[in-house]
């Protein structure tokens, strides 16, 4: 099986995996579904949500300087206008006018086959990693189809949205491969619309906002007028982001609705420290990241090259992660400048600027913007977890989660349903431990059966009740990824559980 085969199957799996077991769902799957959005099952919104509380509990409430907020996903137009994304938040479509397939144009590339000097036709591919070689055998491809003698010149493979007009009639879709189906280039926007209040006319027009940063600029006065702080600090938020991607692709990775946790951190404007301070906080998330199971082996950085920076953007900087269909951006840390807050203080009228009352002045703050994609992280920490191994000559599927973010901490198991006294004691065991974490009862089937449920999940411990826990009050405790059981008091359990898990 081929490399990018593999990549594909194992992404199968491990979509089917969140299906099966209730981690994911379509969203209105009993109708069809809708692309690009998605409804989070029991076990799923619980991995969600520990992830969300990792990332406050150590992006808020242990440190001094990060204060939170939780903006409306609705404000007035005039903030999408000052900044932008009314003109601007656009990407370049193209569609098929035969298959009726649409693609994003600056993700779908061409390139002119030339043998001996002489072109022959042109082909075209999406974007991929792969995509120089996936283009060269097309091209040899096409060169044995039209029978053509002589030396394929080397490839020079361009973005669609740079295309010529006389180029549109050569390309083909990538859908039919005929030359000359795929409409020219235009801007899409990619904010939803909607209308506020009883009238749907101008007036009353209004934006899902595509992003949660702008209600931290809009709020930056009245956090800084009640929240007692002082640069450098930051402001954190988690919620709801909303963008009518061209084609949402590859599972939760790109979709419709998100969900993102983001901190604008505010600096002084000068000029010698913006890249120290850009620097601690790229450090300081590859460790969170570390904390919840991605470590050094998952992730990488990318450099934005300085063409390829937002115009307002001092430097941006991708932390990666390996994901099955390829080396992705899973947080950007970007140096934002102090372009928001001036374009909102103008299109206001309202002062947004902050007296530093050691420097006795007043300025418009930095930024420093670590943002993070809930879904996308979610992704990445069951890529990493996903594993499969064999165990006493069975194979077996196991997610290796960290217990800080696992959906259920442990399992509960009595040895026999049919003893009452084995029951009751494995019961008031449970009832003890859910009162702090999100634990599951479960007495059906063997007890391997139980223990390869729990390991499909995620599960880090697996607690059995059995009839030497009624003399001693020990329990048995398996370890998920070991599969090594020991015999340990109640509060030897509780205190490995405390350690591992972390809170």
């Amino acid at each position: 099986m081929a490399k990018k085969d593999k990549e594909l199957s194992l992404m199968d799996e491990i979509v089917g995996l969140c299906k099966r077991r209730g981690f994911i769902f379509q969203t209105s799957e009993i109708y069809g579904g809708i692309n690009g959005f998605f409804d989070y099952g029991p076990l799923g919104v619980e991995l969600r949500r520990n992830i969300k509380d990792a990332w406050w509990k150590d992006m808020v409430h242990l440190r001094d300087d990060v204060v939170g907020l939780d903006s409306s996903i609705i404000m007035h137009s005039d903030v999408w206008k000052a900044s932008g994304h009314v003109d601007s938040f656009t990407d370049p479509m193209v569609d098929c006018k035969e298959s009726k397939m649409r693609y994003r144009a600056d993700h779908l590339f061409y390139a002119h086959v030339l043998v001996d000097g002489k072109e022959i036709g042109c082909v075209s591919l999406l974007e991929s990693e792969k995509m120089e070689s996936e283009a060269l055998e097309m091209a040899q491809a096409l060169k044995r189809k039209l029978a053509v003698q002589g030396e394929l010149e080397p490839l020079q493979l361009r973005p669609y949205t740079e295309a010529p007009e006389e180029d549109w009639v050569k390309v083909p879709s990538p859908a039919t491969g005929e030359p000359g189906s795929l409409t020219p280039p235009r801007e899409f926007n990619m904010m939803f619309k909607t209308n506020v209040g009883a009238l749907q006319d101008a007036s009353s027009v209004a934006y899902l906002r595509p992003e949660t940063a702008q209600g931290i600029f809009a709020n930056f006065k009245n956090v800084v007028d009640t929240g007692r702080v002082k640069v450098p600090f930051g402001i954190a938020q988690v919620g709801k982001a909303f963008r009518n991607e061209i084609t949402p692709r590859n599972f939760i990775f790109r979709s419709r609705e998100f969900e993102q946790m983001e901190i604008e951190y505010f600096i002084p404007p000068d000029e010698d420290i913006w890249e120290r301070y850009h620097r601690e906080w790229i450090d300081t998330r590859k460790d969170w990241f570390a904390s919840i199971g991605l470590t050094a082996e998952h992730l990488g950085e990318e450099v934005h090259p300085r063409d390829k920076l937002a115009h307002y953007a001092r430097a941006c900087t991708d932390i990666t992660f390996k994901f099955p269909f390829g080396e992705q951006e899973l947080e950007g840390i970007a140096a934002r400048g102090n372009y928001d807050l001036i374009q909102h203080q103008e299109a206001s009228g309202k002062p947004l600027e902050f007296f530093d009352e050691g420097r006795k002045e007043k300025y418009v703050p930095h930024v420093i913007e670590p943002s993070l994609g809930v879904d996308r992280t979610f992704l990445a920490v069951v890529c990493a977890a996903y594993t499969k191994d064999e165990i006493d000559g069975e194979q077996r599927t196991v997610l290796k989660l960290h217990p800080r973010v696992a959906p259920v901490k442990a399992g509960v198991f009595p040895l026999m349903k049919n003893k009452p006294e084995l029951m009751e004691k494995a019961r008031s065991l449970y009832e003890k431990l859910r009162r702090r974490w999100n634990v599951f009862f479960d007495v059906s089937g063997a007890i391997g059966r139980r223990y390869r449920r729990m390991d499909e999940i995620g599960t880090p411990f697996g607690i059995t009740v059995d009839f030497d826990s009624l003399d001693d009050g020990t329990v048995t405790l398996r370890d998920r990824d070991t599969t090594k059981q020991q015999r340990v008091s109640e509060e030897e359990l509780i205190s490995i559980m405390e350690e591992q898990i972390g809170w």
